[in-house]
């Protein structure tokens, strides 16, 4: 990203929001001198990018002409360095550690089953229902598509958002084909595992004669 742009997600950050004079003073202590119209246009991108909101009216203690405030949006949390993978990892090891490997699973299905329920449309045609399922894995940090193969339908995953954890907790991988089964409406095949070596996790959903 650009470094101008950096700054002001950094700016945004630390004071929760901003005017554009505001951005300008904090910007020009660190990169100099720098005009408002320079900010508007910083500002402009990084709303088209979506990290930053539509501007809003700050209340006034006193008249005065509105000042318009910056923020970031919940988008921007990912420019910004975080720690999820560890805590995931060390979330999952600790449940291990503490519970049988059947109560684990459990709390994993209940998992898929909570996040898929909020997404599922179970009276839609499967095509629209494998649509929705891949928008949805999409929207959530997979990288997700459906195909025709001669033996019915297969929906592939190419990324996984916790790949560095399931691959020391396989458990996240029953974990998906819960969620993708829950997103479909009817159970599927697993025919490949990226934990295995596979270029991609594969569930099949056998051809109906």
């Amino acid at each position: 990203m650009q470094q101008t742009r950096r700054y002001i997600l950094e700016i945004l950050k630390e004071r929760k929001e901003a005017t554009i004079d505001e951005i300008v003073a904090d910007l020009s202590a660190r990169i100099g001198k720098i005009t408002a119209v320079t900010v508007r246009h910083h500002l402009e991108i990084l709303r088209g990018d979506g990290l930053v909101a539509a501007p809003t009216v700050r209340r006034r203690s006193a008249p005065g002409r509105p000042q318009y405030v910056y923020t970031l949006t919940e988008r921007a949390a990912d420019q910004f360095p975080n720690n999820y993978q560890g805590l995931a990892a060390g979330l999952l090891e600790q449940l291990k550690t503490q519970l049988p490997p059947a109560e684990v699973g459990k709390i994993l299905d209940g998992v898929a089953q909570a996040m898929a329920e909020r997404a599922m449309l179970p009276d839609a045609p499967l095509e629209t229902r494998l649509d929705h399922a891949v928008a949805y894995l999409q929207q959530h940090g997979y990288t997700a598509s459906w195909s025709h193969n001669g033996e019915g339908v297969v929906l592939s995953i190419t990324n996984c958002p916790y790949e560095q954890v399931s691959c020391t907790t396989p458990e996240l991988c029953k974990m998906d084909k819960k969620l993708v089964d829950t997103l479909i409406g009817m159970p599927t095949q697993r025919i490949s595992r990226q934990l295995d070596g596979d270029d991609s996790c594969s569930y099949l959903i056998p051809r109906q004669d």
